[in-house]
């Protein structure tokens, strides 16, 4: 099965989009790519890799659609460049007269060029990195960088001590969440179309210049780019659940079941060089992998208690097929002579006991195998797993008896002196188990507090329940069943959304015994806290809960463990963007700070979403600006949508993130960063405190005018984004947009995000700088507060990506002056704080190549913007059209530009 694939969200690699089609003839178009790109070198290959995937695209459009089609896109992809690189109104205007002069047939066609130039653009970004990886692992001394596992632990150890930083290392834990929030704005079919691009890009590179393969790998790339233009951009329905579920399996297929061994292997090689592969190793599975994809019903009413039991099963097939493969294929190569390798006497015993049950598949083994004692071990092992998956007595009833018996091969082999074998190929069938057990993804449940309550209230007024109170329960009867099937690990997370109350996480266990009595699953109640209210009551719900007989059993049997979400989204839709991550902060101060003092083990949930208002950008950074004693070894955060095909579809890219995820998670907990975190945040608290205060306010001041909930659904194409299927959940809570409680984070980022705003990431930034106002200390604190800097870097990302231009056309689009002048005075205000903290005389110059990919790609997300503000005029008031195509037409220009800007951008929510 293909994995749905996508670039890194963000501008975070070397790209340019120069040439997109074979370059122009004309002297003057010339000059102005020549100006253009004056001065923004990229590395030689890259250059090569673009300029050839654009020159086969353009001669797939030449034979598509004829010299005119070629011609029209070439004229509005001259003109945006233009435009950008002169910053007059006359140039700009000459762009949306070209985008406005299209037939609404041609517009269609003109956006689809555009969004596949960006596909092909992004590919040849991630296959830039992969070269660049790949370079570095082959020269020793060049993964020495700080944000390694290797040198974070070196680190440690020289200031906790060897035993110490030992102890760390083995309690690391990195815990990714896959979600299916619908933020993947691409269909699957075009991700496995550029995934068979990536692996043609990958042969052309290996074949020798001007022979036969490089001829073959070019024409077969000829053919996918055809087949990505001719294929329909847009799914015609909303994926189910279900889909969903087999969608994230691809990630596991093609990556990260086989990747996440080799991060371990790699870790392990690091720390200790040539002993490594020859002894028990020292670095532990720290990975585990968890979903919402099946288990998330807070707001989608299509997630059901079946859908639950299907997606475990899945998951479950999944996983075992994979272990059942690895074991044949280790199996097969430890063709070790019983006369030089000989079994201990545990191993004789495993292979008497499978001869006992199944003679027939014995014999045939020992046949494939004779004298090899240990190569038909495994085999046999293999059997049984699949004997698992079909559901046969001969299976194993849990993933502990399956790792009782590799250790116990791994045992004979290392003494048999074959340690190689034993801590080698035998180790990583170990670390898979470890990792991902018999159920491959930690299947989480979510639901809404007041869902909850409803259904009590129902069921304790002694009338008749609903079918939706039916469902609760049934959910309930899934999880035990989960449990008895694959382990408390496969299922037992109950994330409460909304949780404003210990009562709220009592009432879980109370329907739990409503649901079974006694024979209630074992339940992890998670409580989420979301809004800014919640955030401050946290520590005191916590308090109140761990009181309650169920919370205090759990801990008991967990050994004072506890896990906490934070939700990111709803607190900056709530407060704003810097106010809410002044109130994340706190709040994880005063949890772990309570933690502390009640001896309990606490781990952090970060609903962090992929854009930068949803608290997206650099987890690495972000992780390194924790509170003290908020992290302790373990991180935990959502990925959704194509944060997750960006960061774990390709083996080298997933590697190197999870490597630096769990290098800043382990350095998190040293006593320098720690101590330096604390020392700033105490430092500059006056300062935190005058930002939260007026940045506050200046939020309110916009969100909460009357009229702008609907006002902000008219300057953005909110309720045109509804009608994209990205994914099964619906976009917002209710019939229409009245306020902001109507609309879910991710379309709140989404279409400030399409607008070229991107409001969600910086609003109020600007005036909560101006109120401290003092620049030499704001420059300091930005160089020495860890949690400023972060923000003051993602902000700086946000608004690159902002186009004021573009933006006043759609803000354009209200008739509201008054809201429309507050946006851009406080974009103007951030724009010029952030620039002065940060030095120099524009955005990102001091992250010069990340400055240099958003320049080099705005002129052509121009583009699309301008085709989809055409199309939203025409549906906001169709008197300003200048085709003639119906609403159902200018709706399908609108969202192909949608998608393409999504593809150009590099996130959606």
């Amino acid at each position: 099965m293909r994995s749905d694939h996508c670039p890194d969200p963000g501008y975070s690699r070397t790209v340019t989009p120069e040439h997109a089609f074979p370059e122009p003839t004309d002297t003057s178009a010339i000059r102005i790519i020549g100006r253009f790109e004056a001065g923004r070198g990229i590395p030689d290959a890259m250059r090569t890799d673009v300029r050839m995937l654009g020159a086969l695209l353009g001669q797939v459009l030449r034979e598509a659609g004829g010299d005119d089609l070629f011609e029209d896109v070439e004229r509005l992809r001259l003109a945006t460049i233009q435009a950008y690189d002169e910053e007059t109104s006359d140039a700009f205007d000459r762009a949306a007269a070209i985008a406005e002069s299209f037939s609404i047939a041609r517009a269609d066609e003109v956006a689809r060029a555009f969004t596949c130039y960006f596909h092909l653009v992004n590919l040849a970004e991630e296959h830039q990195r992969v070269r660049v990886l790949r370079e570095r692992a082959g020269q020793p001394g060049r993964e020495d960088a700080a944000d390694t596992v290797a040198t974070a632990y070196a680190r440690l150890k020289t200031e906790v001590g060897d035993d110490e930083a030992r102890r760390r290392l083995e309690g690391l834990r990195f815990h990714p969440v896959f979600t299916a929030h619908p933020t993947e704005a691409r269909r699957r079919a075009v991700s496995s179309s550029i995934r068979r691009l990536s692996e043609l890009l990958t042969q052309h590179d290996s074949a020798s210049e001007g022979g036969a393969e490089e001829h073959r790998a070019r024409r077969r790339m000829l053919e996918e780019i055809d087949t990505l233009w001719r294929t329909a951009p847009l799914r015609a329905e909303k994926p189910s659940p279900t889909d969903e579920v087999r969608t994230v399996m691809g990630v596991f297929d093609e990556t990260l079941f086989t990747t996440v061994p080799h991060v371990y292997r790699r870790i392990d090689d690091a720390l200790r060089g040539d002993d490594s592969g020859a002894s028990a190793p020292v670095v532990p599975a720290f990975v585990r992998i968890g979903s919402w994809v099946g288990g998330d019903r807070d707001g989608n009413p299509f997630v059901t208690a079946s859908v639950t039991r299907e997606a475990s099963q899945i998951a479950s097939d999944h996983v075992l097929r994979g272990l059942e493969r690895a074991l044949e294929r280790i199996g097969c190569t430890l063709t070790l002579s019983a006369e030089n390798t000989p079994p201990s006497d545990a191993v004789a015993a495993l292979w008497e006991s499978f001869t006992a049950s199944e003679p027939r598949v014995a014999h045939e083994l020992a046949a494939r195998s004779p004298g090899e004692p240990h190569r038909r071990v495994l085999l046999a092992l293999a059997h049984r797993v699949a004997a698992t998956r079909h559901g046969d007595e001969q299976g194993y009833a849990r993933p502990e008896e399956l790792l009782e018996d590799l250790r116990t091969v791994q045992s004979s082999l290392s003494d048999a002196g074959a340690k190689r074998h034993a801590f080698g190929g035998v180790q990583h069938l170990i670390w898979q188990v470890e990792t991902y057990g018999f159920h491959l993804t930690e299947l989480e449940v979510r639901q809404h507090s007041q869902v909850h309550a409803k259904a009590l209230a129902e069921l304790e007024s002694g009338e008749p329940i609903s079918a939706q109170t039916e469902e609760v329960l049934e959910v309930f009867r899934v999880i035990a069943e989960i449990q008895r099937d694959r382990g408390l690990r496969a299922a037992g997370r109950y994330v409460v959304s909304f949780t404003q109350a210990a009562s709220d996480l009592a009432n879980v266990h109370r329907l739990a015994k409503h649901a079974l009595g006694d024979d209630a699953p074992v339940l992890d109640v998670v409580p989420l806290f979301e809004t800014f209210a919640d955030l401050q009551a946290a520590p005191g719900i916590l308090a109140e809960a761990v009181t309650f007989p169920e919370f205090q059993a759990r801990l008991a049997a967990t050994g004072n463990r506890l896990e906490v979400m934070l939700g990111y989204s709803d607190s900056s839709k709530d407060v704003g963007p810097v106010a809410a991550n002044l109130a994340l902060y706190e709040a994880q101060e005063k949890i772990a700070q309570w933690a502390q003092e009640s001896d309990i083990e606490l781990t952090l949930f970060h609903g962090r979403g992929g854009a930068l208002g949803r608290g997206g950008g650099p987890a690495n950074s972000a992780i390194l600006a924790q509170p003290p004693h908020s992290v302790d070894g373990r991180f935990k955060l959502t990925e959704q949508g194509e944060v997750i095909f960006a960061r774990y579809g390709e083996p080298a890219i997933a590697m190197r993130h999870i490597d630096q995820v769990a290098a800043a998670t382990l350095l998190a907990s040293s006593p320098s960063v720690e101590k330096h975190t604390s020392d700033a945040a105490a430092r500059f608290a006056d300062i935190a405190a005058v930002m939260d205060t007026s940045s506050r306010e200046r939020f309110f001041s916009l969100v909460k005018a009357e009229g702008f909930a609907p006002w902000f659904a008219t300057v953005t194409p909110l309720e045109e984004i509804g009608l994209l299927a990205l994914g099964s959940r619906p976009a917002r809570r209710g019939l229409s947009v009245e306020s902001l409680e109507d609309l879910r984070a991710i379309p709140w980022v989404f279409a400030w995000t399409q607008a070229r705003i991107n409001l969600a990431g910086w609003f109020g930034l600007g005036t909560a700088l101006a109120a401290v106002g003092d620049e030499e200390r704001l420059v300091e604190a930005y160089r020495d507060w860890p949690l400023l800097r972060t923000m003051i870097d993602n902000v700086a990302m946000s608004l690159a990506k902002t186009d004021e231009r573009i933006a006043r056309q759609y803000l354009a689009l209200g008739d509201r002056d008054d809201l429309a002048q507050l946006v851009l005075d406080e974009l103007a205000l951030t724009r010029e704080w952030v620039i002065r903290l940060t030095g120099g005389v524009g955005l990102l110059e001091n992250k010069p190549i990340l400055q240099r990919a958003v320049q080099l790609r705005t002129p052509y997300v121009d583009a699309l913007s301008l085709l989809q503000l055409r199309a939203l005029r025409a549906l906001r008031d169709p008197a300003e059209a200048t085709g003639s195509g119906a609403d159902d037409e200018q709706k399908r220009l609108l969202l192909l530009s949608v998608s393409g800007v999504a593809a150009g951008l590099q996130n959606t929510g």
